[in-house]
């Protein structure tokens, strides 16, 4: 039997109201961004992954992160979590916010093991 690797993705995330500084060259920002995460199993048996953490990047500069704490992923079974990140910005672009765009990517690695469940005739 082959085991798949388990797939970790950002799920959706929304974001707490916050007020865009107009001064000028740059701008700096915090907002508060609620991530629903999902940790999605598709082995025939559970997987229990350790403590990790979520990175978020802005144009590949860290504007934050979250602990993901250990725990399991029934078999065949998508677990979602929701993680609260606060992200803070420096020398932000302008023209992304006056555009309604914030590109964000995130990166992350899950440790842990598959147990697999044998059904012997």
């Amino acid at each position: 039997m082959k085991v798949k690797t388990p797939k970790f993705r950002v799920q959706s995330a929304t974001f707490e109201p916050f007020e865009v500084p107009t001064n000028g060259n740059g701008t700096s920002l915090n907002i508060k961004m609620n991530a629903q995460l999902r940790v999605k199993n598709s082995n025939f048996g559970q997987y229990k992954y350790d403590n990790s953490a979520i990175a978020f990047f802005y144009r590949d500069v860290p504007v934050g992160s979250a602990s993901v704490s250990k725990a399991k992923a029934k078999l065949k079974s998508t677990r979602k979590f929701n993680v609260t990140v606060d992200l803070t910005f420096t020398n932000l672009l302008g023209n992304d916010i006056s555009a309604g765009f914030l590109p964000l990517t995130s990166r992350s690695t899950l440790k842990g093991k598959v147990e697999l469940m044998m059904v012997m005739k």
